[in-house]
């Protein structure tokens, strides 16, 4: 059977934690129970959750914060159903969201599934820009929000599924407090399980509200990559390195113009912006969010390759270990 539990690891979030289970309790099909995991908050959830008590079967369980994935491990250990749905606190779902993900458990097989991030029509207009920038295809290439650009899919752990069996098999989210969900999703891979996109079970995702914030957010993502590439080298894609080229081609392009008086360089990155607003105008219909859309595509391609550029230069050149280089991307055990 097709069995689900809801997996909610959170962390302070009590106004987003009301916005999801009130999502959830409206779900076309009810037959699923939730799980969450307060990591430590410093705020008072389970009153927000007793909320939901009649229209949902909700567990609710306080633990001393150690970071998502392992309260992830800690909700999973005390799942009954099959299948472990992992979603992030700040996402809102559809009504049929449970309701697809079974009708597609039951005509694809797969250990393992996730889906799409999208941008609700509530959201401001800073965070539907930013979503444009994590799902577009001239940005992170769409894995985040179309099949069409999917190959082999890594779930990540905003919308994410693993069938329970498995997720033990291999000892759920590893000690990585950043890109913990790809690397469960490689290390389902080495271990023989299979993954799959499933392409109407998107979730609405708020991320960050602001550029300070989403820059430091990419900024760890690019970090935690070459520490990906270590552990599974397997899995390398030169496309990884994107961002950090493109960082390095944006200096080399000012000094063609200042030094050799020439703009090829700098001419590609005006195409390339041309095209990001145009693309996102076309997407979002919103001249605004197209403008900011430019600025959250630079901020996400610089402060990622930053952040990626930095962390294969500690592994690979100084040969530092990742729990030395980047203590802080690592759960405390």
């Amino acid at each position: 059977m097709n069995t689900i539990s809801i997996i909610i690891a959170i962390y302070n979030r009590k106004d987003e934690l009301f916005e999801l289970l009130n999502s959830l309790s409206h779900q076309s099909d009810k037959d699923f129970e939730v799980i969450i995991v307060d990591d430590g908050s410093i705020l008072n959830l389970r009153p927000t959750a007793e909320l939901f008590q009649e229209s949902l079967k909700i567990e609710f369980f306080r633990k001393d914060n150690s970071g998502p994935g392992l309260s992830r491990n800690f909700g999973a250990r005390r799942a009954k159903n099959d299948w472990l749905v992992f979603v992030d606190s700040d996402v809102i779902v559809e009504t049929d969201y449970v309701q697809n993900i079974k009708k597609n458990l039951s005509e694809i097989p797969c250990d393992s599934f996730g889906g799409a991030d999208k941008a609700h029509k509530g959201f401001n207009l800073m965070q539907k820009a930013i979503s444009y920038s994590m799902t577009s295809i001239f940005t992170t290439g769409g894995i985040r929000g179309s099949k069409k650009a999917v190959t082999k899919f890594q779930p990540r752990s905003f919308n994410m599924g693993v069938r329970k069996t498995a997720f033990e098999k291999v000892g759920g989210f590893s000690e990585m407090r950043i890109g913990e969900d790809p690397d469960l999703s490689m290390r389902l891979w080495e271990n023989g399980f299979t993954t799959a996109f499933f392409d109407d079970i998107g979730v609405y995702h708020k991320r960050r509200v602001d550029f300070g914030k989403f820059s430091k957010q990419v900024y760890q993502f690019g970090c935690a990559r070459p520490i990906l590439n270590q552990r599974h080298p397997k899995y390398v894609k030169i496309s990884f390195a994107f961002p950090s080229l493109f960082l390095i081609g944006y200096f080399l392009g000012f000094i063609e113009y200042f030094f050799f008086q020439k703009g090829l360089i700098l001419g590609f990155y005006g195409l390339y912006t041309f095209i990001v607003f145009f693309h996102a105008l076309y997407k979002t219909r919103n001249v605004s969010i197209a403008a900011n859309a430019i600025i959250a595509t630079y901020i996400q391609m610089f402060s990622y390759g930053v952040g990626f550029l930095k962390s294969w230069i500690l592994l690979n050149i100084f040969r530092q270990k990742p729990e030395d280089a980047f203590p802080s991307h690592f759960h405390k055990q």
